[in-house]
């Protein structure tokens, strides 16, 4: 839809099921973290970026994370008021280089590619934190309204994308690679290797095969230093319906919803005036836009094809 409104050439990136578990030691090594959420995030991610590394001369990513965390994700939808959603934003932020950040940050520097993130600008994050949060409140059955609407009269993106409810980051990624992952755990361990190994975790014990498997592949790596991650990332337990099984987001929906082919990754290339193609690529997790627009031979160009 966005290639259509942009004119822009896509290639698409296939994540096949052996794609998962051959690299998921590296991922869990790269990042170094056992949990749960991050791990399944950045497998996906980790494949795009080695893919642009690899088949084009593209160095710079421009990334639109950050976004969440100050304007909202859908499971703030439930913070029960405005005060509990400022200080929801505020631990996000606090904890960006141990989740989501460090999924982009390191996803993006070990494929030799550098991230540009222009809302994590510090007088963007201050502005952002300064406005009333009771602004950012889901008064308009619609997350991030302040965000879209700031975009809607110049037409940057159509309306069908622009307001088009948020996909869980995890879930997007396709229901059938979580599936997999999940599979490939549980021929891992039996039922009795399970609850014998798991004991051995005192600090944030595995409670499922899977969690099992990014604990034990993390101490390979990095021993003795589970500590280093404070907790699962997780909706607020406090709020209304924010106690959930982790790795799970029912409170946000399913994602399949949102009409992504599983595993199937698009990458337009936006072309400039005279209709040519540009190097700067935004990638799509299934449906979900996550901007990565990316630069060469120091330009930079937006997911229109204008030249930044």
């Amino acid at each position: 839809m966005v290639a259509d409104d942009i004119g822009s050439e896509h290639t698409e990136v296939i994540i096949s099921q052996k794609d998962v578990p051959d690299v998921l030691p590296h991922v869990v090594e790269l990042l170094a973290t056992w949990d749960i959420t991050t791990i399944r995030t950045s497998i996906g991610m980790h494949l795009v970026c080695k893919w642009i590394h690899e088949h084009t001369d593209i160095r710079v990513l421009l990334t639109g994370e950050i976004s969440d965390e100050l304007f909202g994700y859908k499971y703030t939808d439930s913070a029960p008021d405005a005060a509990a959603f400022q200080e929801g934003a505020e631990k996000q932020i606090r904890e960006l280089h141990v989740y989501d950040m460090l999924r982009a940050g390191r996803c993006i520097s070990v494929n030799f590619l550098e991230a540009r993130v222009p809302v994590g600008d510090l007088k963007s994050v201050r502005c952002a934190m300064s406005i009333d949060p009771e602004l950012k409140m889901n008064r308009h059955n619609m997350g991030k309204y302040l965000i879209r609407k700031a975009f809607s009269d110049d037409r940057i993106l159509p309306d069908a994308i622009l307001w088009r409810q948020k996909a869980a980051f995890s879930d997007a990624v396709g229901h059938s690679m979580v599936d997999d992952l999940k599979a490939y755990a549980e021929e891992h361990y039996t039922d009795e290797e399970f609850k014998r190994r798991a004991d051995v975790y005192t600090y944030h014990p595995p409670f499922t095969k899977e969690s099992l498997l990014y604990h034990e592949l993390f101490e390979t790596y990095d021993p003795g230093l589970a500590h280093m991650i404070p907790d699962c990332w997780m909706p607020n337990r406090s709020w209304p319906g924010g106690d959930v099984p982790h790795g799970c987001s029912p409170i946000m929906g399913p994602a399949g919803n949102n009409g992504a082919p599983p595993g199937k990754w698009t990458l337009p290339t936006p072309k400039n005036k005279h209709g040519r193609c540009r190097a700067g690529h935004a990638y799509f997790w299934g449906r979900e836009p996550f901007m990565f627009s990316g630069a060469r031979k120091g330009a930079c160009y937006g997911t229109d094809g204008a030249e930044r």
